[in-house]
């Protein structure tokens, strides 16, 4: 009965907030765990799996894992008996006389988890390594995002520079022409000003998409592991098309898939065990403790005579000055602490879902918008160039659209990336777990006693 001791279950914790029963919109495709590979890009696939691999923060979250089993390890060895042995040897001579001594003994002790005090401080370990392992997961997922957000800046950045240059082009040929109006009289010095101050501003813009470029390679450069003179990427500069939405499922599917949500839960878990730990450190500890040792004044006659002992002992706390009570109420405002971050967690993560969902949305309308201000802009520029070519009006109207065309040219590239950037944050934010390369090993170790009856 005593070697048994007192079970310490570890309870199922209920959702310490209101979880809604669906979201506010849902896709047609289900949410795959590997997210990334629906966009069916090639160079993105590679830049990620280097970034799991390679990621030196992500390395960090597993070395934390590591840490959390090795404490588990060493709390749960308190659960069975340790055995020493001592050998003692030592021989003199004198006037030719031996003077001799061995002995050896072996002694054993345990203490009986009568409250189950360890039971509940493994209980606990063990499920911070479950914890840590969520982190671990969670730390991919943010590095994954991480790496897509950013080589689709990278892409973006290139798209626009590829746009820019074809703008400077354009406007070189519209300061050409300016001189040659100008030398027939059919154009004034400030149109002429005026153009190349557009020149100018387009060039001035290409150097910070140049310099955006640079930071955007240097900066998934650090994702990836490696130095930004070490990093090779093709020159992609086509932002791809978005497939069909994923299902976002259930809003209580989350607590499931969310591996930040299940941190947070495990949390609480643990925390719940260690109030029961400090609960039970207040009542008696019960340490059994035996040995048996022999003494000879020769090696061979040590195991002829065994002496044995068997010891209890109860240690029962009398005055301690609160400090036990202090230290139950200490690990109760912790274990509140951790569920109502628990609670905090599952309400970001349902915002999370509804503001990508919601941003989705209205950039698509935002994109057929600037869809159509474009054509208009296209038929509007053609027919003002052909009007001010026959002098019917002045060159700033020309100027205006001119301003206002390739205005919206860049901004069409901005709006389809942060299309693409707000379903990544989709992505982000209805991902699971999924198995990582074999570099970083998330298989943290199971509990060998989740359930105690």
């Amino acid at each position: 009965m005593l070697l048994n001791a007192c079970a310490v279950p570890i309870e199922e914790i209920k959702p310490p907030t209101e979880i809604p029963e669906q979201f506010s919109q849902t896709g047609l495709i289900p949410m795959q765990e590997q997210w990334w590979l629906v966009l069916n890009d090639p160079q993105l696939n590679q830049l990620i799996d280097s970034a799991l691999n390679n990621n030196f923060s992500l390395l960090a979250a597993f070395n934390r894992l590591q840490q959390a089993q090795t404490l588990a390890d060493k709390t749960s060895a308190d659960l069975i008996p340790s055995i020493s042995a001592v050998f003692n040897g030592d021989q003199t001579y004198r006037n030719t006389v031996d003077n001799s001594h061995f002995s050896l003994g072996l002694g054993a002790s345990y203490e009986v988890d009568l409250w189950g005090r360890i039971r509940a401080q493994t209980n606990a370990a063990e499920l911070d390594v479950q914890a840590a392992a969520e982190n671990l997961n969670t730390a991919a997922i943010s590095v994954s995002t991480e790496v897509a957000i950013t080589w689709y800046r990278l892409v973006e950045q290139r798209s626009q520079l590829q746009l820019l240059q074809q703008q400077i082009k354009t406007n070189q040929d519209n300061v050409q022409l300016l001189i040659s109006r100008f030398a027939g009289a059919q154009a004034t010095a400030a149109d002429l000003l005026q153009q190349q101050q557009i020149l100018e501003a387009t060039i001035g813009n290409q150097s910070d998409v140049l310099a955006n470029t640079q930071v955007l390679k240097h900066q998934l450069a650090i994702l990836t592991g490696t130095t930004p003179s070490m990093l090779h990427i093709p020159e992609q500069n086509q932002l791809p098309d978005l497939p069909a939405q994923p299902q976002s499922g259930l809003s209580s599917e989350l607590l499931q898939r969310r591996p930040d949500l299940r941190t947070a839960y495990y949390r609480v878990q643990a925390a719940d065990q260690r109030i029961a730990s400090a609960i039970a450190d207040r009542y008696p500890k019960l340490s059994l403790s035996a040995s048996i040792d022999t003494t000879a004044p020769n090696l061979q006659s040590l195991f002829n005579n065994w002496i044995g002992t068997l010891a209890g002992n109860i240690i029962m706390p009398i005055v301690d000055g609160g400090r036990r009570a202090a230290e139950v109420d200490r690990t109760r405002a912790v274990a509140a602490e951790a569920l109502n971050n628990y609670a905090t967690a599952i309400q970001q993560a349902i915002k999370e879902v509804e503001d990508a969902l919601i941003q989705e949305q209205q950039q698509q309308k935002l994109i057929v918008s600037l869809d159509k201000q474009y054509q208009y802009s296209q038929q509007a520029t053609l027919q003002i160039r052909t009007r001010y070519m026959y002098g019917a009006i002045d060159f700033l109207r020309v100027l205006s659209t001119q301003i206002s065309q390739q205005a919206l040219e860049r901004r069409r590239i901005l709006a389809k990336r942060l299309l693409i950037e707000y379903r990544i944050q989709l992505y982000r934010a209805l991902a699971g777990s999924w198995p990582l390369p074999d570099a970083i090993n998330t298989e943290a170790p199971q509990s060998k006693d989740n359930q105690h009856g």
